[in-house]
């Protein structure tokens, strides 16, 4: 390091006069961010990120700039994991540093606060080297810690120490059900194994013992992950402390069960649904994991085009009437839903929701966990809160002819209902209920809206790479959505440890919806599913699902494989998707906007 460099460390940047200075931020933004600063304990520089008055890229160049170091940008830096594990994760995460690479003697280490002396001088001593600094995104950082610092190994070395443990004979149920034993392997081995969950972002644990290992497979952006253990006999201990910590029966195993208990994990709070099914080596569990602490998205932050969620929101906002959000498992169809309650809750409007089970837990909204096996059906609870005088009421799921027919009845006196299906596109979703049992003309006059949505898998951008698909791939994907696929530049990522080898990274909804008319709801009447269809396909705004996908790659967003994954579980034709002119995009979708979770 430079002797210029030493004496500008020495000073300690006063970041916000030298943004000053350069005139990168004004006297009134500067006065304003100091305000915020005494207000939250936050650093300036993140507190000038925060109120957009500079971005983080930004800063961090500036600040590079000044100190004269490099800038790192940790997204598409290909490190080395054994590199980084020079310095141990209690160290990493103390001092927001992470080392890049070594050689000859010296380091490179990304610090998120390179002006931190202390920080310096104690990874100068742990390191034994010379250190030459790079300013890196703390966030980029504190993600790639999570990657590089997996419990993989925590968890089989405490999954042999409860093997040990167990020793050859039958385990103690009353020891190993001790809710007092918090330093015992079985309670250890659980906190690694939801922390490594949380780490990662996984929506889903599997437990699942075999005749020689144990499973354990966690499902990250759609995709399950796996670990194998030699331990399989600890399957008994895992899965018997679950049951506990989730109130069920220990000693029933022939039978399945459901649960759910909530857990503190690295400072968020994990509400965990649980359950298990008995299977030929004993019981599989398998445990959704929804954070509680991180509130439920916002409309503006699901990832919908402009234009479809203009649409959406108008037509929450009517008085009455049905709002179908339709898609398969996991596409995110409660979370839209969600969503849309966090929008419509308000002091003046009864709301009302019935579950099964209740997922987020929302203030101010009276909701119902469905409980079949003593009576309290889907129907049973819409009865009952129909007589609640709500305003809006959520249906967690059409599943039956009684319960469709009460949400339609419902929507028609004076009551907005809102409620999933699962169907492949808007299109099928009235030939859905009309399948069901649902009268036409009730259908007719209820209806409002359908949303479909799926998730697509986003490139990762640290290994994406442009993508030649094989000439018969290209032929499939042309003959459904147009001539127009010859020109998408398709990407595709390679695999690194920025996306652990999958070539993903996060998730993005593509959705299609159709609002009913005139012309629609008289279809309806008549049960002419065909003609429902033509006219619905014509409507203007209408954008079917495949081709928003189609968009996305268009962007660089997801991958062919998405696109085709999409295309191919919908029922289109060239004739019935129109194929828009070059360029069309997803209206003024944000690529970077949040991924969703499952529902």
């Amino acid at each position: 390091m430079s002797e210029a460099t030493q004496a500008t460390r020495r000073k300690r940047i006063r970041i916000g006069d030298l943004l000053l200075q350069h005139g990168i931020i004004s006297e009134q933004q500067l006065e304003r961010a100091l305000e915020e600063q005494r207000r939250t304990g936050r650093r300036l520089g993140r507190t000038l990120v925060d109120l957009e008055f500079i971005s983080e890229v930004e800063l961090l160049r500036f600040l590079a700039q000044q100190l004269q170091v490099d800038y790192v940008d940790l997204r598409n830096y290909r490190y080395d994991p054994s590199t980084i594990r020079l310095l141990s994760e209690t160290y990493a995460r103390r001092y927001r540093a992470l080392v890049l690479q070594e050689n000859d003697g010296e380091c490179l280490v990304g610090m998120a606060d390179p002006t931190d002396l202390f920080a310096y001088d104690e990874l100068t001593r742990i390191l034994g080297r010379r250190i030459r600094q790079a300013v890196v995104s703390e966030q980029e950082l504190l993600e790639v810690l999570d990657r590089v610092y997996r419990r993989t190994e925590e968890i089989n070395t405490l999954a042999e120490e409860l093997g040990e443990e167990l020793g050859e004979d039958d385990f103690d149920l009353a020891r190993m059900g001790d809710e007092e034993a918090d330093d015992a392997p079985v309670v250890r081995l659980l906190r690694t194994i939801f922390e490594d969950a949380v780490q990662i972002g996984a929506s889903d644990i599997h437990i699942e013992p075999d005749d020689h290992v144990l499973r354990i497979r966690q499902r990250v952006d759609g995709v399950l992950q796996e670990q194998e253990m030699r331990e399989h006999r600890i399957a008994s201990a895992l899965i018997l402390r679950l049951k506990l910590m989730a109130g069920l029966n220990i000693s029933e195993k022939r039978l399945p069960q459901d649960g759910r208990f909530n857990i503190k994990v690295k400072g968020h709070s994990i509400d965990v649904r649980l359950s298990t099914m008995p299977i030929q080596y004993g019981e599989s569990v398998v445990m959704r994991l929804l954070d509680q602490s991180s509130g439920v998205l916002q409309l503006a932050k699901l990832g919908m085009p402009a234009a479809v969620s203009e649409r959406f929101r108008k037509v929450i906002r009517q008085p009455h009437g049905i709002v179908l959000v339709t898609g398969p498992t996991g596409s995110g169809k409660s979370t839209t839903l969600y969503a849309a309650l966090s929008e419509l809750n308000e002091a003046g409007k009864k709301i009302i929701t019935v579950e099964d089970p209740v997922e987020y837990r929302l203030p101010r909204i009276n909701q119902v966990q469905v409980q079949e096996r003593i009576g309290l059906t889907f129907s049973r609870v819409l009865r009952s809160a129909l007589r609640q005088d709500p305003d809006i009421v959520l249906i967690g799921e059409m599943r039956d002819e009684e319960t469709a027919e009460i949400g339609l009845r419902a929507a028609i006196t004076g009551h907005l209902v809102l409620s999933t299906l699962h169907t492949n596109d808007a299109m099928s979703t009235p030939a859905r209920l009309l399948d069901m049992g649902a009268e036409p003309y009730l259908l007719a006059a209820s209806l409002r809206a359908v949303v479909a949505q799926r998730l697509l898998r986003r490139v990762c951008e640290g290994c994406a790479r442009p993508q030649t698909l094989p000439q018969e791939q290209l032929d499939w994907l042309e003959s459904v959505l147009g001539e127009r696929v010859r020109k998408v530049a398709f990407r595709h990522g390679h695999g690194c440890t920025y996306c652990n080898g999958t070539g993903y990274r996060g998730r993005i909804g593509v959705y299609e919806m159709v609002e009913m008319t005139t012309k629609l709801a008289s279809a309806l009447r008549r049960g002419d599913q065909d003609a429902f269809e033509a006219v619905a396909r014509t409507q203007a705004g209408y954008r079917p699902l495949a081709l928003a996908a189609l968009d996305y790659a268009d962007q660089a967003v997801t991958s062919a494989e998405e696109v085709m994954r999409v295309a191919g579980g919908l029922d289109i034709t060239l004739e019935a998707a129109p194929v828009l002119s070059d360029g069309a995009a997803a209206a003024d979708v944000d690529p970077q906007s949040l991924s969703l979770v499952d529902d």
